[in-house]
């Protein structure tokens, strides 16, 4: 029995611990103090129901997310209410515009009084000078102006939010543009009577196409051009193949064949023969020209299947085993390596975690419109908070994957006027029919990505910037870009919106050796893969 004390209460028992014998004691006799042994799970979960409400939601927001947009408006509400100076500013601003207005249109120059920027396509007709449509012009361009004032630049309005508010606005702004709207659009009136009314017959066609082929799933934007025929035509083989990509090996067309082989590595949200577009504008037939032996990936387009796949996986399965096959078909000890976009992204982590493990088969490193560094990424940072991506995984649940679709659709609306606005006005009001070149069929063929690896992508890079400040991991490591040896030719556009040259140009920031850097002009695909002497077309290099 135990030891009572003086309160008729059991005294604790001492117990004396043998030095000579350990027990062990087995897991499931420890229970935490803190928390219950085990925790009860719900008989039914209700989180796919947000996922489906939320992939529901998107497709009546365009794929923008809903709580983003609100908290961004709050914020810069937020912060303007509470700037009486700024808002009287803002009033000024108005009050002198409409002064300006009505002095012009009692006998002064109109065109003297707001000018469209320089890369602005809208206004460029000289119809928009003749009354009453130099007066449209302006008022749209003042309330551009004033918008603009309006929301760039509020103090304590975070950037995220300022760039959400500035594209929603935007956005506004060019559905009522009047050269958006066919009834104020002086060519578009011009046209029509012209015609009799021909080009609006013409342009209604043109709709209906274009219906047809969204709802078929077939893009016109390739008509008359056919991959193997107009487009990739330069001969190559298939030498490898597995899970995720194929591997096109094309051979040398001289005599004499340099010893080292090159590996290209394109982005998988594009098709492989963006540096293979046609006859005389194919990266790949100049270099087999040159007497280099060529490789290129080409990225299997995913359906749901691929929904488990990761980044990790384009690194081992793509650029690695492409490597692996390359060197035992030619026998060459080193490799060039070449990564287009998102698949110079690829080649950097790949390259960082070769040097992490003394792996120095890599020769030279070339980057063409590829980012390592993703703190000023341009217009694509308006997609990627955590609202934003959120409500992309959840659209991604519901497929297993992200449609090529969607991602031309975020491109598209990043420059609604050019993209959007312009050519819907050609087609659908001009009536006038489009003859796509090499280019634009490439853009037309649309590819998917996997879901695990677009939100790995979009959480480590984009939005936590990791391979740039020392945390991405490969197999538990971390990796450093700084580490790579191979010496590196580096390539940015003037113009580009998804890679921004600043961007690019930050790699050496993070890397102290061998760099070559190139800006040409161009945006992000145009400045890449201009053929050399193309007219109107330039450069400029840094060591």
């Amino acid at each position: 029995m135990p030891t009572m004390d003086a309160d008729g209460n059991p005294k604790p028992e001492l117990v004396k611990l043998s030095m000579d014998r350990s027990e062990t004691i087995k897991p499931e006799k420890v229970q935490s103090c803190k928390e219950p042994a085990s925790i009860p799970q719900p008989l039914v979960s209700f989180a796919d129901f947000d996922r489906v409400l939320h992939a529901g939601q998107a497709r009546f927001t365009g794929g923008l997310s809903p709580a983003a947009i609100y908290l961004a408006f709050q914020d810069w509400a937020i912060h303007l209410t509470n700037a009486p100076g700024r808002r009287l500013d803002l009033a000024c601003l108005g009050l002198r515009q409409w002064a300006s207005m009505a002095s012009a249109i009692w006998g002064h120059d109109l065109m003297q009084n707001n000018a469209p920027a320089e890369n602005d396509p809208r206004f460029e007709s000289a119809a928009w000078a003749a009354l009453p449509f130099n007066i449209l012009k302006q008022q749209a361009l003042m309330g551009e102006k004033w918008w603009k004032a309006a929301t760039v630049g509020l103090r304590g309005v975070d950037p995220a939010n300022e760039r959400i508010v500035q594209f929603a606005v935007r956005q506004f702004l060019d559905i009522f543009s009047p050269s958006n709207m066919p009834f104020l659009n002086p060519q578009v009136i011009a046209e029509t009577q012209q015609t009799n009314g021909q080009n609006v017959i013409r342009g209604l066609s043109n709709m209906l196409d274009d219906i047809w082929a969204l709802r078929s799933g077939k893009s016109d934007g390739s008509a008359g051009q056919q991959v193997g025929i107009d487009l990739a035509a330069t001969p190559g083989s298939v030498v490898f193949r597995n899970e995720l990509m194929e591997l096109i090996q094309y051979r040398a067309t001289t005599e004499k064949v340099h010893s080292i082989p090159i590996l290209i590595v394109p982005a998988w949200i594009m098709k492989y023969y963006i540096l293979d577009l046609s006859q005389t504008n194919s990266l790949i037939r100049y270099l087999v020209d040159q007497g280099f032996s060529v490789f290129c990936i080409s990225w299997r387009n995913p359906d749901a299947g691929f929904e488990k796949i990761g980044l990790d996986d384009y690194r081992t399965k793509g650029m690695m085993a492409a490597l692996d096959v390359v060197q035992t078909i030619t026998g060459a000890k080193r490799v060039h390596a070449c990564g287009y976009c998102l698949g110079g992204t690829l080649l950097s982590i790949g390259a960082a975690a070769m040097a992490d493990r003394s792996d120095g088969r890599l020769a030279g490193i070339t980057l063409l419109a590829a980012q390592v560094d993703f703190s000023e990424a341009g217009e694509l940072q308006l997609f990627v908070t955590e609202a934003q991506i959120a409500l992309l995984e959840d659209i991604m649940w519901a497929r297993g994957t992200l449609d090529g679709g969607q991602m031309a659709g975020a491109f598209q609306m990043l420059h609604s006027n050019d993209l959007v606005w312009s050519r819907a006005i050609r087609r659908y009001f001009l009536g006038t029919q489009e003859h796509p070149n090499d280019l634009m069929s490439w853009n037309a063929d649309a590819t998917r990505m996997p879901s695990r690896m677009h939100s790995e992508y979009l959480r480590s890079l984009f939005l936590h910037n990791d391979l740039a400040e020392g945390r991405y991991r490969v197999d538990g490591h971390a990796i450093s870009v700084k580490d790579i040896a191979a010496p590196m030719f580096v390539v940015g556009t003037e113009t580009d919106h998804v890679a921004p040259w600043r961007s690019v140009y930050k790699i050496h920031l993070l890397n102290d050796g061998d760099i070559t850097f190139a800006l040409t002009s161009g945006g992000h695909n145009a400045g890449i893969v201009s053929e050399p002497g193309h007219p109107r077309r330039h450069f400029r290099t840094a060591a």
